[in-house]
């Protein structure tokens, strides 16, 4: 479908995988897919499989989880009141919540405070000292957030107020700490053995540390927020992914349950990491970002039916909103691309424009991102600070960019793949030169190419029921253990390709000897390159089809290559 994509291809290592198989009695394709997922061990291997919740890491080993919890007991103990600040998106909600329920149940006097997107934006702000000042709060607790608030932190530790930060986002550089206590893994010392939790992961932890207990109960929030926030799904992720995939498929909260059920996810046996990413996410943050996410906070610790009902139907509409929002500002974002973008010089896409909604650009920005393969930042522009959101490719990493343009950013946040920034109206133009200044010192032109990435290279007569029914062990898939993507050469199409419903496209291919059905979502423009082509390369996921109970493989067509 598109020949000017790299196709990376893993040479296979025959000895680990054949160690893996020895050791674990795997087939030989799952041995090399856990190779190609970076795993150097059978041991490592069996970690990942089994993915058991008696290996999640303790608690305490962050190095500043005694402060915190000595901070809590004591506030607890003198009955001082206790601040949740926390975020707007699912990871942060989902932190708040589970946070706030351990609190709650050690006895603690506790509150929180959700930041409005647009009034506010991001992280901690400037009021938030008069705020627990007049609450008479004596901890502030973070969650998602923080780590770079360094002034807001020495001013409230100023007025007498205790500070812990529970984040996950990267450190500015900035080697100051002024927080009691700062528990986030990417911080230098942080003396925790994974680095790669969300937001939610990080407040689970101190849950766990306050309460001394495991709290499997709220793996299903824990999933959420994970999976939500695209952290990637290894190490303890992976593990609160499964557990917390198991657990919403038979939830008990209210408010999860009404959640599914309108959307449309009531009578599914099994939930999915793409169930969490494309629909229960999504309405999840939609009410942080064309309302108040004070919604999904309430729907997320809900104890009673009908107002969880009440709640999900509210969160539902946010998100049909959304999308009608963000369809509108990506057609004006594609014209402006196409009236002012030169591709050869703008290595690095900056788009502003006046009343942008803010709570949407992040998924703008994103879909122009894999439509262009450009990092991409979207600005909405007034009068005073203008905010935007960006989202990255491959090999550019965001967060490091904007800490070389930070003399012309009044602020900024986020991780390599996804910022935002706040920025004055008069420094867009310097920015957006500077930034891609920048990006063609860093970005080759192959890397502006997108890049398919493929597992191993397979003829049909290597796949079979067994085969890709064991593949199944490999879920959940998302960022980090990706869904296992396979390439077979030289195929023919036998009999006639046919067009179904929503643009699918559904044909068989041979080798001459094995025949196996595929399916084409959103390809049934290519049923005439098909049909003429003499020979083809597929690019695919193979999947046991339960379509009509038939339980057979079919191929899950993801590119194709005309020879």
């Amino acid at each position: 479908m598109h020949g000017h994509k790299i196709l990376n291809i893993p040479e296979p290592d025959l000895k680990l995988s054949n160690l893996i198989v020895e050791e674990l009695g795997t087939s030989g394709i799952t041995a090399q897919l856990l190779v190609n997922r970076g795993i150097t061990t059978p041991r490592d291997a069996e970690y990942f499989l089994r993915a058991d919740a008696k290996a999640l890491l303790d608690p305490l080993s962050f190095s500043d989880m005694p402060k915190a919890l000595d901070i809590i007991n004591s506030a607890v103990r003198d009955k001082k009141k206790i601040m949740i600040f926390g975020d707007y998106d699912v990871d942060g909600i989902t932190a708040l919540a589970v946070l706030k329920e351990a609190l709650v149940k050690k006895g603690a006097l506790v509150s929180h405070y959700l930041p409005h997107r647009i009034k506010e934006g991001y992280g901690l702000n400037k009021n938030i000292a008069n705020i627990c000042r007049e609450k008479h709060i004596g901890v502030l607790i973070t969650v998602d957030c923080g780590t770079n608030s360094l002034d807001i932190i020495s001013d409230l530790r100023k007025h007498g107020i205790e500070v812990i930060i529970t984040d996950h986002h990267e450190p500015s550089g900035d080697s100051s700490r002024p927080a009691s206590a700062l528990i986030n893994p990417k911080v230098n010392g942080s003396g925790y053995g994974f680095k790669d939790l969300a937001g939610v992961g990080v407040a689970f932890k101190l849950a766990q540390a306050v309460l001394s207990e495991g709290l499997k109960d709220e793996f299903d929030l824990v999933c959420l927020g994970t999976i939500a926030d695209v952290a990637p799904l290894r190490g303890e992720n992976r593990i609160f992914a499964k557990e917390g995939l198991k657990q919403l498929s038979c939830t008990r909260r209210p408010g999860l349950k009404a959640l599914m059920e309108v959307s449309g996810l009531k009578n599914k046996k099994i939930i999915t990491a793409g169930f969490v990413s494309y629909i229960l996410g999504p309405r999840l943050n939609a009410s942080g970002r064309v309302g108040n996410a004070e919604t999904s906070l309430d729907l997320l610790l809900s104890r009673d039916e009908a107002e969880a009902s009440a709640l999900a139907k509210a969160v539902h509409e946010h998100n049909r909103h959304r999308q009608k929002i963000e369809e509108k500002i990506l057609q004006e974002a594609e014209a402006i691309i196409s009236r002012e973008i030169n591709f050869k010089e703008h290595r690095v896409i900056v788009l502003a424009k006046e009343d942008w909604h803010q709570g949407v650009l992040g998924i703008v920005a994103s879909k122009l991102a894999d439509r262009f393969y450009r990092p991409t930042i979207l600005i909405s522009v007034n009068e005073n600070m203008c905010k935007g959101s960006g989202r990255s490719i491959e090999n550019f990493h965001l967060f490091h960019a904007l800490l070389e343009c930070k003399e012309l950013l009044e602020g900024f946040g986020g991780h390599s793949h996804a910022v935002g920034i706040l920025i004055a109206k008069d420094s867009i133009s310097d920015f957006k030169d500077k930034i891609n200044k920048l990006a063609h010192e860093k970005l080759s032109l192959q890397d502006l190419i997108p890049a398919l990435d493929i597992d191993m290279e397979l003829g049909l007569s290597d796949i079979n029921d067994k085969v890709v029914r064991e593949l199944e062990i490999l879920e959940p898939f998302g960022t980090g253990n990706p869904e296992p993507v396979f390439y077979t050469r030289s195929l023919r199409l036998k009999g006639e390709a046919l067009k179904l419903r929503r643009e699918t496209l559904k044909f068989w291919v041979t080798d001459g000897t094995v025949t196996y059905p595929v399916i084409g979502f959103g390809m049934s423009s290519l049923k005439q390159s098909l049909e003429e082509a003499n020979v083809f390369d597929l690019v695919y996921a193979p999947r046991i089809d339960s379509w009509q109970g038939e339980g057979s493989v079919i191929l899950e067509v993801k590119d194709i290559f005309f020879r």
